[in-house]
């Protein structure tokens, strides 16, 4: 048998026979982990550890740290509670639904609640599924053999999806006789997945696991009612729309009613944002400043100018400061961790003397704004200046929006803080969903290709210094805000998929980010492709894919 030349992450070199399981080279090439291994990436390929090696290959060995060790984490969890729900509650079936704090939000899926003798039941035959160390099996089938399974199982969620699946195999995984369809790899078996946690969430439990930067131990929760409230809502939004998955999304688009659910779904974004701007009006003889943030790619610039159209309906007249004058010179930026200037730290902005031009604005003071020069890394002082009159209402725009050390100057009965976000609620199936992060980054990468000039691959490449910002200066103040807003639009990946499916498919196999353009292809293959046609020039997906109303997207 032919040997094979197998290069690890670390620089080692091993010889394998061709058809040795990744499995294998593991046990033998790390013999005191730090944590459970649960995936590999190979020749920048995500595999799960019981496929084998048929070539000289380049092999990382991944743990839950990593982004697709943590996704693969998550999925084998998800598989573990679904098996101890069909073992304990066979006549019910869970709906995973949102994530939120470090954990997945699930409920029964016909509606009633959980008891809380039920969720500890459900953790308690997971401890013990996971003491069997049972593998997890895979095995790749046609498209009819899968609906003929799920068929039988009476798995209708997973058989509308299939209906409009293009690609004619996939992969199903099998644990202990149970086997189901997950979206991506699982561990090689269930005593890895050692670490986790369920707690009871009325009306439903929180499957809570570590990831990332707190790989080694589950993080602390945190309460985030006014994000769950949110979820709650967009989720209403889709019962509206009768839209609960991305089967029932497709089915509309091929029975050619899709312009209706678009309309629908624009009035709704409209219909919250003139509520958001009454809110602000009630309050209009202590309220100063309006203060909007929110996450890469979450549509704020244009929030920003539909909340302004609102605001001057109801008689007011918005100005908008821009936090990017206000940055520091280049040689007084922060650097991040990989000595790189960190735009996102918030030491990057002037505090001060944003704080002095914003008591001054607001004191009917003539101040003069500065202006930042990207080409030079430099500040230009007194650009041009600004006033406000009684009718006037401040409007900032920038992630750290939501941190009082930004505007610590001025008391909080002067200031609304709103928090926006594309928080996705929409599943490819029940057990299924769509994380919030994949549409944000498949508008970016669209975005950035529009009008930034940059390719998917550079995108790609900066989006784990942009996700690193997020959880250090936003994530962590949005319960601060007075209202959160939500940008997702229940159709809008129907739309992205012909902007960025020939994007993601120029980067090139000899990429490390090819593992994840290939994720992400393999995820936009489940929609049905739609045009932009019917789109209003004013919706927040129009700041992504062109055509906006509110100002000239030039490519930079």
């Amino acid at each position: 048998m032919e040997n094979l030349t197998i290069t690890l992450h670390d620089g080692r070199v091993f010889s394998y026979p061709s058809g040795t399981k990744l499995v294998d080279i593991a046990k033998d090439t790390i013999t005191d982990p730090v944590r459970p291994i649960v995936g590999a990436i190979v020749n920048h390929t995500v595999c799960d550890l019981h496929e084998t090696v048929t070539r000289d290959s380049k092999v990382q060995f991944i743990d839950c740290s990593h982004p697709d060790g943590c996704r693969m984490n998550v999925r084998g969890l998800s598989m573990l509670l679904v098996m101890a729900a069909y073992e304990l509650f066979p006549d019910k079936e869970l709906l995973f639904l949102h994530s939120m704090s470090s954990s997945l939000y699930c409920r029964w899926n016909d509606g009633t609640p959980m008891k809380k003798d039920e969720v500890r039941d459900l953790e308690k035959k997971m401890k013990k599924i996971i003491e069997q160390d049972i593998p997890f099996e895979s095995k790749e089938i046609t498209k009819d053999e899968a609906i003929t399974l799920f068929e039988n199982r009476k798995k209708k969620d997973k058989v509308a999806l299939l209906h409009y699946r293009r690609k004619e195999k996939m992969k199903v995984y099998t644990c202990d006789g149970y086997t189901d369809y997950f979206f991506g790899r699982l561990p090689s078996s269930t005593g890895s997945l050692t670490l986790f946690h369920l707690k009871y969430y009325s009306p439903g439990l929180l499957l809570r696991y570590p990831c990332g930067r707190s790989a080694d131990a589950i993080p602390p929760y945190r309460e985030q009612r006014k994000l769950s409230k949110v979820y709650t809502e967009f989720k209403h939004w889709c019962d509206i729309l009768d839209v609960s998955d991305v089967a029932s999304l497709n089915r509309i688009i091929s029975n050619g009613e899709i312009n209706d659910l678009i309309r629908v779904s624009e009035a709704l974004h409209e219909k919250k944002i003139a509520q958001i701007a009454d809110l602000i009006s009630e309050q209009v003889e202590t309220l100063k400043l309006i203060l909007i943030a929110g996450p890469s790619s979450s549509g704020k610039t244009t929030f920003a100018q539909r909340l302004a159209v609102q605001l001057r309906v109801n008689g007011l007249k918005p100005v908008t400061l821009s936090l990017d004058d206000y940055f520091v010179n280049k040689d007084r930026t922060p650097l991040d961790e990989d000595g790189k200037y960190d735009f996102d730290h918030i030491d990057a902005i002037d505090i001060p003397l944003f704080n002095d031009h914003l008591q001054r604005l607001l004191w009917g003071e003539k101040v003069s704004i500065p202006r930042y020069d990207f080409k030079t890394g430099c500040r230009v002082e007194n650009h041009k200046t600004m006033q406000l009159d009684e009718k006037n209402i401040l409007v900032i725009e920038g992630i750290h929006g939501l941190n009082e050390k930004l505007t610590e100057s001025i008391p909080p009965s002067n200031k609304y803080k709103i928090y926006i976000s594309a928080l996705t609620q929409l599943n490819l199936d029940n057990h299924n969903r769509i994380p919030t992060t994949e549409t944000r980054l498949i508008r970016r990468i669209v975005r950035d290709s529009q009008f930034r000039n940059y390719s998917a691959l550079s995108t790609l490449r900066q989006w784990p210094s942009v996700r690193r910002g997020e959880e250090r200066f936003i994530f962590p103040f949005q319960e601060e805000a007075d209202v959160m807003f939500n940008s997702a639009l229940v159709y809008e990946l129907s739309v992205l998929k012909g902007f960025v499916e020939p994007l993601l498919r120029e980067i090139h196999p000899d990429e490390p980010e090819h593992a994840e353009a290939k994720r992400l292809l393999s995820f936009t293959s489940n929609f049905l492709e739609l045009g932009t046609d019917e789109i209003p020039p004013n919706s927040i997906l129009r700041e992504f894919v062109g055509a906006t109303c509110f100002f000239k997207m030039e490519i930079l």
